[in-house]
């Protein structure tokens, strides 16, 4: 998926030596538990924010993740010939739902997703097909995929570009349509499977590992931030031995964040926590949106380099990853206002004053994106002028957001 991340722009950078130079006072108040009328209001933004944004998201992202993992389980497990064109729909539907609470989540890639590397194990693209046919024709590999320990043999021996949603899409979806009966009854007809004789049927125990390792992926995500997370999620990250804390600490991310400005926590201010959810969450998903998910195809540097191709979902993909900014400035998933202890709702409290600007650019940027999605699929017309419209427009919010995070650092 993304090859850099970017933690903090030029600009943040020299603000927070800035603050770090000027707000001594403030440090030594926030050390015997004091802190400025900003700062009160900085940790109520934390605490709407991280409860219902991230909390919500990763949390819907994990029910959905294992819905979809015990539907295509059931269905490997049935059989091919037990398929039905409605069991085939509800299970696309299901890896939609999926689809957009991870790209509604893509604003707050900084902490486990990044730690973990999570993010590219689940969403790296494009897939390699060539190396999907070539383990599929495998017998006793499709066999290691179809038995108890499939999951773990998916996780450990495919490869992120066998992976994560891209994987299962291709098995789901084909030119934009779900995929029929007649084509998972029958052989795989994609040019890279050309005489590897590789039946639907063996396409769906592929699907059903892959999804057994996504759901618990995402059941990580969602241990590692929300302490109150299911037991059953909490069990099976346990069951697979792997972390969910932050180095060298026993806090969640989530308690890790609220926890601003205290012992223990890695963001000693509340200004560099503010920041970083505005610089390493939704600046972050800018550029990776504008500049690569967009850009490389556009431009021609990667014509490849098509994010849900088979679905054609790539501009609702997008659409969904500005919508997870909209939801962290606005503090509530599924959030059309700024509601009371938001980021959005504190620069317009405080008077800032490009605070209109940021509302303006993350409107132009969902309207870009809808205008190329009435269009057609990014996959059909990512050389189109109006991909680039979109590109200018989310660029301009990157600014907006980063300007904000500047400012902020100030407070």
């Amino acid at each position: 998926m993304k090859k850099v991340i970017k933690i903090v722009s030029c600009g943040l950078a020299v603000a927070a030596l800035g603050l770090a130079a000027t707000s001594c006072e403030d440090s030594k108040n926030n050390q015997l538990g004091g802190l400025t009328e900003n700062e009160k209001e900085m940790k109520a933004i934390a605490g709407q924010y991280v409860p219902n944004v991230i909390y919500s998201i990763y949390g819907d992202l994990a029910k959905e993740s294992g819905e979809l993992y015990d539907l295509l389980a059931a269905a490997a497990e049935d059989g091919a010939d037990q398929l039905t064109q409605a069991r085939i729909d509800a299970i696309c539907a299901k890896f939609l739902q999926a689809r957009q609470s991870w790209e509604e989540s893509e604003a707050f890639l900084f902490g486990a997703a990044t730690d973990f590397g999570i993010d590219p194990h689940i969403d790296t693209w494009p897939l390699d097909v060539d190396g999907l046919a070539t383990e599929l024709a495998n017998a006793e590999k499709v066999a290691a995929l179809a038995g108890e320990d499939g999951i773990a043999y998916a996780a450990a021996k495919l490869g992120q570009e066998l992976l994560g949603f891209h994987g299962i899409e291709f098995v789901l979806f084909r030119d934009g349509k779900n995929r029929t009966v007649a084509a998972l009854q029958g052989k795989e007809d994609h040019e890279a499977f050309g005489g590897k004789n590789v039946t639907g049927e063996q396409e769906l125990i592929y699907a059903a590992a892959v999804a057994g390792d996504l759901r618990d992926n995402c059941y990580r995500l969602c241990v590692s931030w929300n302490p109150n997370a299911p037991k059953a999620y909490v069990d099976r990250c346990e069951e697979l031995e792997v972390a969910t804390t932050v180095t060298g600490s026993d806090l969640t991310y989530g308690e890790n964040l609220l926890g601003a400005a205290e012992a223990g926590s890695s963001y000693k201010t509340w200004q560099s926590a503010m920041a970083s959810i505005l610089v390493a969450g939704c600046s972050n998903i800018c550029a990776e949106v504008a500049d690569v998910k967009m850009g490389n195809a556009h431009t021609g540097e990667d014509v490849n380099y098509i994010e849900s191709p088979y679905s054609k979902k790539s501009f609702q993909d997008f659409i969904d990853n500005i919508l997870s900014i909209q939801y962290s400035l606005y503090g509530a998933a599924g959030a059309s206002s700024a509601q009371p202890h938001s980021l959005m709702a504190f620069f317009k409290e405080q008077g800032y004053s490009n605070a209109n600007a940021i509302q303006s650019a993350l409107d132009a940027s969902l309207a870009a994106l809808r205008a190329c999605q009435q269009k057609g699929a990014f996959v059909d017309i990512y050389k189109d002028a109006s991909v680039q419209t979109a590109m200018d427009e989310i660029s301009a919010l990157d600014d907006e957001i980063n300007k904000a995070a500047d400012w902020i650092l100030r407070q």
